[in-house]
């Protein structure tokens, strides 16, 4: 059912997007400085796409650029909890070599038995 339910959203979305670039497919010129600054600079790059592509390339810039920072905001948190994963698997360590040192002199049995309980 889910399953349905995705294909469902992906077609909705397929179809806004279709139709998206459809209504906006006359050609734009993209400079890269203003008028102003081109011309102190002596040359303007410049490029002609149709605004379909502008537009989706601005959200997708913008994706790349939240997705990014939102990285870079999580830093501290991945920090912390792989600090928290090696202390624990330290611990585990230590309380391994603890029982092995306890039972050491013990009847397996008793040592196994020890264990379990």
């Amino acid at each position: 059912m889910m399953r349905y339910i995705r294909y469902a959203i992906l077609a909705a979305l397929t179809i806004v997007l279709v139709s998206v670039a459809l209504a906006n497919r006359e050609t734009v010129v993209l400079e890269l400085l203003p008028s102003g600054l081109a011309e102190l600079a002596g040359q303007n790059w410049s490029v002609a796409l149709p605004q379909f592509v502008v537009i989706f390339g601005g959200v997708a810039a913008g994706l790349l650029v939240g997705f990014v920072w939102e990285w870079i905001r999580e830093h501290k948190h991945r920090r912390v909890a792989s600090q928290s994963t090696r202390q624990a698997r330290q611990l585990e360590r230590e309380v391994n070599r603890l029982k092995t040192e306890r039972n050491k002199d013990k009847d397996e049995v008793l040592a196994i038995l020890d264990e379990a309980g």
